[in-house]
């Protein structure tokens, strides 16, 4: 991959920071990861971001842009994050502005959702499709759309939200005023939840952390039926909002990643089969179901790939 030039990809989340040298789709060094708890706000954590970058810097020589995703709205064209989820102290902040005055570097800043589709489009499982639509299930779910080869990021940067559409009219409230909306069903706390009660409506005590995705996928390969179960529901409730992106959109190819997508078949297989019964050729035929091609990886890469492209390289 020696043809890709040196970029830092910088996946900002809820609990930690991770900061990465990027080659192509390839973290070829990574700095120890930053506590978002252990600062009081943005100055404090843009300050040992910019430090972290510099420790990079002298290790890798030809570093040509930085990248830097984050869970929340963004003003990407000015890099202004609006406001960040879990993480105090965070609105209006230029983090662009701080980042390339302090590093004399092209920084891009968006959204990690947009940050792991941009990885996939370009890298990963996507690559060569001009319609497609990225999904990150894990403890939200997030999501990423490109359209006649261009990233949709909507009037106020906030296209994609996937995990916020509706499968439920009636269905549980949301933390916007939404009702039904998918990440309140398939997020990783409310797999867990349902889960628990599932097994308790069976006369099985269960906690909550053997209820979790993970857990839930080493049972139903054991043969519980409960957990099987519970897996047919969320590929089906998967399904269904992918059903409504595919007829909103009519992409040439779905992604799925994160780490509810680890579960693999027992979350592919019903989804696949749910989909693609609720569609006519024109948004069946020929679409593309793909498990994404990078894991925890892929708000670094991205994040690292869209500060490239954004520069020129």
């Amino acid at each position: 991959m020696s043809e890709y030039p040196l970029a830092i990809g910088i996946d900002f989340g809820g609990t930690s920071v991770k900061t990465g040298v990027v080659r192509g789709g390839e973290i070829i060094d990574l700095a120890p990861p930053i506590e978002t708890q252990d600062f009081s706000g943005a100055d404090e954590i843009s300050a040992a971001i910019i430090r972290t970058v510099g420790d990079l810097r002298v290790r890798h020589e030809g570093i040509r842009a930085v990248g830097i995703g984050v869970p929340g709205i963004v003003d990407f064209e000015r890099g202004v994050v609006f406001d960040l989820t879990n993480v105090r102290g965070w609105a209006n902040v230029p983090l662009r502005e701080k980042l390339s005055q302090a590093l004399g570097l092209p920084v891009s800043v968006d959204n990690d959702a947009n940050c792991m589709a941009f990885a996939e489009w370009k890298l990963g499982a996507g690559k060569g499709f001009r319609h497609l639509v990225c999904a990150a299930l894990g403890t939200g779910v997030g999501g990423g759309i490109i359209a006649n080869g261009q990233m949709v990021r909507g009037a106020k940067f906030g296209a994609g939200e996937i995990g916020q559409t509706s499968i439920d009219y009636q269905g549980r409230p949301g933390h916007y005023g939404n009702l039904g909306a998918l990440e309140d069903y398939i997020g990783n706390r409310e797999i867990a939840r349902d889960a628990q009660a599932a097994y308790a409506a069976a006369g099985i005590a269960r906690d909550i952390e053997d209820c979790s995705p993970h857990a839930l996928a080493e049972a139903a390969r054991s043969g519980d039926a409960i957990a099987r179960a519970r897996w047919e529901e969320i590929g089906r409730m998967l399904a269904t909002a992918m059903m409504n992106a595919c007829w909103l959109l009519n992409p040439e190819a779905l992604v799925i990643g994160g780490g509810v997508a680890r579960a693999g078949d027992l979350l592919f297989t019903p989804f696949r089969e749910h989909l693609l019964r609720q569609l006519s050729g024109p948004f069946r035929d020929g679409l593309a179901i793909l498990p994404a091609a990078f894991g925890h990886e892929a708000g670094t890469v991205g994040a690292a790939a869209l500060a490239l492209e954004e520069a020129g390289f």
